[in-house]
């Protein structure tokens, strides 16, 4: 984060008695003001500011690659391209939040893994089309800066590029007294990549006979909150530090929501170097059938095997709890599958063996047939 301003606030106008606006004229008759307001009257703290990024310097030092120029506290970052690289660079960029997963951090005072949640949705789409992620700018809004909450976040924004092997280049901390709650706080983030023009990858790649693989979620991720919130905290009547024995280890509600997103570039960018890879298929909002649908061809279908793995006992929580309908929950969650990698038929046990190898739960999950641009979804999950 680069330094902290205010983008609206609780501001007030010259008025006179009875709240008539008085214009303001030059003159010796004016009456002394009693004492001068300042900016932090109006709760906007530059010094707080300016402590939370002190506190952030060493972590986001760690996020450093070899084509970043300067120092954080610039009005801009620089990032020098290397183009020697590339035969014909091609950016790409991607802007993302967590949504109201943050309502979750803000109700258990847990601020230090919304930041990997926020990176992974950016850098993850990122990586969809082939492209390596080269640095992410950030954005926070809070109703108060609290330097050790701000640096809290930031160290987790920091932690996320790291994982994904990108510069944390800059952002903007932005302090919205009157608007936001003074610990209430939003954050978003842009990231831009690179990739080689011919190696983009697209639906135009996606052949039938191509295999699909499934690469296993975290959790949740950072999509469907809303719902979440709604059925397990507020119809449900749930506890967020009620413990519940089928998540394991003593685990409470609040720690579950709370599971970071798993982020996945760099182990997509090394299956790629290993493999014959088609297409890349983040999932998030929509859920299955919603994104794989995006890396379809007209003439083909995506056949998705549900028997081929176990969701989570979140979403049997979720679902059992709310009574929702299974079309729903597949429209809304990832049911436990965060990414899908189309590959060649040869190349799908090579492909296997690198994630594997990169401690990543794959496995196939279906195939491409000739369709219509469709996703079949078949056969059920095992439960219990």
């Amino acid at each position: 984060m680069t330094h902290v301003s205010e983008r609206s606030g609780a501001g007030s106008s010259p008025t006179g008695a009875g709240g008539d606006r008085q214009p303001w004229t030059a003159g010796t008759g004016r009456s002394p003001r009693k004492r001068s307001v300042s900016y932090a009257d109006a709760g906007v703290s530059i010094e707080a500011g300016d402590r939370a990024v002190e506190l952030l310097k060493s972590k986001v030092k760690q996020t450093r690659r070899p084509e970043v120029m300067g120092d954080l506290g610039g009005f801009a970052g620089l990032f020098r391209l290397d183009t020697t690289k590339y035969k014909n660079p091609i950016l790409a960029s991607s802007t993302d939040g967590v949504g109201t997963k943050l309502v979750i951090a803000q109700q258990m005072d847990i601020h230090d893994t919304v930041g990997i949640d926020l990176v992974a949705m950016v850098v993850d789409d990122l990586v969809a089309c082939g492209a390596e992620p080269l640095f992410l700018l950030d954005y926070i809004a809070t109703g108060e800066v609290v330097p050790d909450k701000v640096a809290e976040i930031g160290a987790g924004i920091a932690d996320g590029c790291r994982y994904a092997g990108c510069a944390l280049l800059g952002g903007e901390t932005a302090e919205h007294p009157g608007v936001l709650r003074p610990d209430e706080y939003d954050i978003s983030a842009t990231g831009v990549g690179v990739v080689e023009e011919s190696a983009i990858l697209s639906s135009e790649r996606v052949e039938v006979g191509d295999v699909v693989i499934a690469m296993r979620s975290s959790g949740l991720h950072s999509n469907g909150y809303s719902l979440v919130r709604h059925v397990l905290l507020g119809a449900g009547r749930m506890r967020l530090d009620v413990v519940i024995d089928d998540f394991g280890r003593q685990r409470t509600l609040g720690e579950e929501l709370l599971t970071p997103t798993k982020i996945y570039a760099q182990d997509c960018l090394k299956l790629i170097a290993e493999a014959e890879v088609r297409a890349l298929a983040h999932v998030t909002g929509g859920g299955i059938p919603g994104n794989l649908v995006r890396i379809l061809p007209e003439h083909v279908d995506a056949v998705v095997n549900r028997a081929t793995w176990k969701p989570q006992p979140i979403f049997d929580l979720i679902q059992s709890k709310g009574r929702i309908e299974d079309p729903e929950m597949e429209a809304t969650f990832n049911m436990g599958v965060g990414m899908f990698a189309i590959v060649s038929a040869e190349d799908a046990d090579r492909a296997l063996a690198t994630l594997t190898g990169r401690g990543v739960d794959a496995w196939q999950v279906g195939e491409i047939i000739e369709g219509t641009g469709e996703v079949q979804m078949v056969g059920q999950h095992t439960r219990g």
